[in-house]
């Protein structure tokens, strides 16, 4: 492991720096490293870093347990991914409090090009256990990858489902890589490293406290395309989950229930109040979605004769995640300048791979 993981750990340690402040100062710094090296003057001109956080980076004491950290990646094979490298779930990477650190175990793509997340409630019916087995059937021919929870009820169908059918899925946990909760799914969780994998934002030693569902929550929702809520009460973690996913302009789905049903309450009332698509089939997800029309098909061409340069590869990656997005976001999301964001667009526009909207909008072909 490089010295720079020492620093990219160190800095999720320090008191009063989460994720959206870090990423403020390494924005400002250029580094996890520069973070650590910046003089309290320098650390004083950034907005919104107080007086508090600035004398917990001069004064930091976290090497001691990112070194702790590091030899427990190394030992359990464990791949620590930081948000600015490329396995970084690239969905997830343009939420404003995704988490600055990620901590993966298994063998399948974070950045597939399908992505479904799929929850509901820990007291799932055997109606609820049904629709989720038949979605992640018709979900078969097109390649997703589906992501969960790793809970009782809905959470585990849905990765014994995509286990059962060869489908990739991933467990986002609300604790550490050294543990599993429920413990009842370990032997789930095993099978799941072989297809898919588990990951976390946790470090070592953290177990599950009510506090870390809801931020386990907004990983679910920010690394996927489209959630979909199969059964859930008015109050839970899956609506958290899909409320989440509306913040960050995902789609949300959920499976109508029988009126009176405590379980159907949540997903009838997000279907009702227009928070959620009504859904009957994965068939529903692949028309809503566009995944059959031919226009959303990667172009053989681009993909055979086209390399992107870096800066083309970021403003692709954002154009990727939406049905199209304003020039002022692929701008915030790509970090790049106006007038590089600009000629790329346009050279985009020349080439067929981009099609201009009105008020300055933007969408693949």
């Amino acid at each position: 492991m490089s010295n720079q993981l020492l620093y990219q750990i160190a800095l999720t340690l320090i008191p009063g720096v989460g994720d959206i402040v870090g990423k403020k100062l390494l924005a400002y710094c250029g580094g996890p490293e520069a973070v650590f090296q910046e003089k309290r003057k320098s650390l004083e001109k950034i907005p919104g870093i107080g007086t508090q956080t600035i004398q917990n980076i001069i004064g930091h004491h976290s090497f001691v347990r990112a070194e702790e950290e590091i030899t427990f990646i190394n030992r359990h094979n464990i791949k620590p991914i930081f948000y600015k490298d490329k396995d970084y779930p690239r969905r997830l990477q343009h939420c404003a409090d995704s988490p600055l650190m990620l901590y993966y175990k298994g063998n399948t793509d974070l950045n597939a090009q399908r992505v479904i997340a799929v929850v509901g409630t820990r007291n799932a019916s055997d109606y609820g256990r049904h629709l989720c087995e038949q979605l992640i059937e018709g979900l078969v021919k097109s390649n997703v990858l589906i992501v969960s929870g790793l809970a009782y009820g809905i959470d585990s169908c849905a990765h014994r489902a995509s286990l059962k059918e060869g489908l990739p899925t991933v467990g986002v946990l609300a604790h550490s890589l050294d543990r599993i909760y429920p413990y009842m799914n370990k032997g789930l969780a095993e099978k799941m490293l072989l297809q898919g994998g588990l990951l976390t934002e946790f470090l070592s030693g953290t177990i599950p406290d009510r506090e870390n569902f809801p931020r386990r929550n907004r990983i679910v929702a920010g690394m996927c395309d489209a959630v979909v809520v199969v059964e859930s009460a008015k109050k839970g973690g899956a609506l958290i989950t899909a409320d989440i996913a509306n913040s960050y302009n995902r789609d949300v789905f959920a499976f109508p229930g029988r009126v009176g049903d405590v379980y159907s309450e949540g997903c009838n009332y997000f279907i009702r109040t227009n928070r959620a698509a009504l859904l009957e089939s994965a068939d529903n997800i692949r028309y809503l979605m566009g995944w059959d029309d031919p226009k959303n098909k990667p172009s053989a061409q681009t993909k055979l004769f086209r390399d992107f340069s870096e800066d083309e590869e970021k403003i692709m990656s954002v154009l990727k995640l939406t049905q199209d997005i304003g020039i002022d976001d692929i701008m915030l999301n790509s970090e790049l300048t106006a007038s590089k964001v600009a000629a790329i667009l346009l050279s985009f526009e020349f080439e067929g791979l981009v099609s201009a909207l009105p008020g300055k909008r933007y969408r693949l072909l």
